[in-house]
């Protein structure tokens, strides 16, 4: 039994942000149909690496999902569509504003097509606005969010975080309000349209950013890995070329810090008295820290500080994090049968106890359910899947 059994979505989505919100409902039992192009599919099943010629960056936000494939700039695939919505739960999609209106399926079309459909719309700056129809990938909402100037060397230009967290973010505030629409529909009957941007879902991750600001008129910006509001907090090169990262300087964690660097006189420095002394003299704090750190190797640093309760860990290189124990237990490394390989990818996030998530699918092959959805969801028999395929809207 899974959370979402017997609920049907269709994904319209590309790239990341809308396929990944769709997979999450797939994960927790959701039946869900990906609408792509025939032929080679959606655009970023092209992008490398890939296996088997399928790229990995569509194996790891597409599982769980059945592959239809139709022409929706033929006037058969587009009524195809329409008569799918009229029996989905859920629609996703991510085209740019006003892409849907062409096509004769804004929100209103299709609530009055369907009542109780929840439509997840994805975009870069939202369904209206000044920037609205502004063209938007995951580095230009780094980039505009103010993300990208608090993140970097302090001393260095501003950086893009090392994933594309604003899709990912994006994606599961898009699953948060479908599964808040279809809870209001229980009630009401009805469904509802969910609106997420990427712009607005890496401003919901500035911290406190925004009312300083407004308040103080301070502006947060680059500092490197240092934490904002304790010191020593930051990560240090270790004598064996590697870095660990340390959360040490709340006044709880601090005694503990100096226990496992064995120089109890840091604890009578006026310097270092209390968090706030600490972090207006954080460069000397961290220069103790440092200079420790560099007498040592990584993993006699982490050993130490973890028999005081320091919470810290080396920094991981991907070959590593691939072989974490505790990554296999919790089963966050999954490996799905594809074809003649087996692919691994991250695998589910989410542990519930009465109805746990699971991976039943690889990646679809494109188009490779077209006769299963159309059968089961219109009651298409073989000719007139057949004279669909005659047309080249399947």
């Amino acid at each position: 039994m899974t959370s979402l059994a017997g609920l049907r979505v269709l994904d319209l989505s590309r790239f990341i942000a809308g396929p990944y919100c769709a997979m999450i409902l797939g994960d927790m039992g959701a039946e869900v149909v990906k609408i792509e192009p025939p032929g080679e599919g959606e655009y970023a099943r092209r992008a490398v690496p890939g296996i088997n010629g399928q790229s990995l960056y569509t194996f790891i936000v597409n599982r769980n999902k059945k592959s239809l494939a139709i022409d929706l700039r033929s006037g058969s695939g587009l009524k195809v569509l329409r008569e799918l919505i009229a029996r989905a739960d859920v629609l996703v999609e991510n085209f740019r504003p006003g892409t849907m209106e062409k096509m004769g399926l804004g929100w209103d079309a299709v609530h009055a097509l369907n009542p109780r459909l929840v439509m997840a719309r994805i975009s870069g700056f939202g369904q209206d606005g000044p920037l609205a129809s502004k063209q938007c990938f995951d580095g230009v909402a780094q980039a505009m969010s103010g993300l990208m100037d608090m993140t970097g060397p302090e001393d260095g230009a501003p950086t893009m975080i090392g994933s594309f967290m604003c899709d990912y973010t994006t994606g599961m505030y898009a699953a948060l309000g479908i599964l808040s629409a279809l809870n209001a529909r229980h009630a009401s009957g009805k469904g509802q349209l969910v609106d997420v941007s990427l712009l607005e879902s890496a401003v919901s991750m500035l911290m406190t950013a925004i009312p300083q600001q407004k308040l103080f008129g301070t502006t947060m910006t680059r500092v490197g890995s240092r934490d904002r509001f304790v010191a020593p907090s930051n990560t240090f090169a270790t004598r064996d070329g590697r870095y660990v990262l340390i959360v040490g300087g709340d006044d709880n964690m601090f005694p503990r810090t100096v226990r496992a660097m064995k120089q109890p006189a840091l604890l009578d420095d006026p310097r270092f008295a209390t968090m706030a002394s600490r972090l207006a003299h954080r460069e000397a704090v961290e220069g103790a820290v440092a200079d420790w750190m560099l007498s040592l190797d990584a993993d006699e640093i982490v050993s130490r500080l973890e028999a005081e309760g320091v919470p810290c860990a080396k920094i991981a290189t991907v070959d590593e994090v691939v072989a974490n124990p505790q990554l296999h237990h919790r089963g966050a490394i999954a490996d799905i049968p594809f074809g003649d390989v087996t692919v691994p990818v991250q695998g589910v996030t989410i542990h519930l106890s009465d109805t746990p998530l699971s991976i039943r699918r690889a990646l679809p092959q494109v188009g490779e359910h077209n006769a299963e959805v159309l059968l089961q969801w219109l009651g298409y028999e073989g000719s007139q899947i057949a004279a669909l395929e005659s047309e080249g809207a399947l």
